[in-house]
């Protein structure tokens, strides 16, 4: 199926499905985030041939604290082997990675792992990976304000001049375009707390698949469909 030229230069993807695909075969849920994981490098790999500039993926929001000790122990070990074993990788196919959320919660390990990684592929152009790590998009805008208030507290900034434009300078994202496009799998409808301020335009598809069956060709589909689609960010045509 040929990507349509007007596709997205932004793709966000909520993730979604991992543990039920495990149960669904009489395994662990982990077994299933491991299978989701490999699927993240086969989606990511695939986008600058498909026309994707960035990729951000919903990795752990900071709702998912609240899973059994166990799956959030094996989630953060399975974060830092994809660091480990994909650094050379993300690196040699010309992506960039960054993460962003709330640091401070996870382990000086996998935080130095982070840091490695951004640090390695800071220079990649072909591809802009953004991991959401300890995210939530109601947290993301609380710390954005925080730090927003603490400028206008200092007198950098004039509170007059605060406008709809500004508060997204204070964001996790500030460095990234929107995205033209959020894909969730696993048939749910909801988008999560996730990119809460940056998805006011976007559009949705909300797919049944489940996250380690999201192949190529049917993120290939998801393309085609929203290359019909006809974006006017509240305006009205002539």
């Amino acid at each position: 199926m040929p990507i349509p030229p007007n596709g997205p230069r932004h793709v966000a993807f909520i993730m979604d499905g991992n543990g039920r695909w495990a149960q669904q075969r009489g395994r662990p849920r982990l077994l299933g985030h491991r299978a989701g994981a490999r699927r993240v490098r086969e989606i990511v790999a695939a986008c600058p041939d498909l026309g994707v500039e960035y990729a951000t993926i919903f990795a752990f929001s900071t709702e998912n604290w609240k899973r059994t000790q166990s799956e959030v122990s094996g989630l953060m070990s399975l974060f830092r082997r994809y660091i480990e074993s994909e650094a050379n990788t993300l690196l040699t196919q010309g992506t960039r990675v960054r993460f962003i959320g709330d640091r401070h919660r996870l382990d000086a390990k996998l935080r130095g792992l982070m840091d490695m990684i951004e640090a390695l592929t800071a220079h990649n152009t072909r591809c802009h990976l953004t991991i959401a790590l300890n995210y939530g998009g109601r947290d993301e805008v609380a710390r954005a304000t925080k730090r927003l208030a603490r400028d206008v507290a200092a007198g950098r900034l004039d509170p007059e001049t605060i406008n709809d434009q500004t508060l997204p300078r204070y964001l996790d994202t500030h460095v990234l375009p929107d995205p033209d496009l959020v894909i969730r799998t696993s048939g749910e409808a909801r988008i999560s707390n996730f990119l809460l301020w940056q998805s006011a335009y976007a559009e949705y598809e909300f797919v049944d698949t489940l996250w380690p069956d999201f192949t190529r060709e049917k993120f290939v589909e998801v393309l085609s469909r929203y290359g019909t689609r006809d974006r006017r960010f509240g305006a009205v045509r002539a």
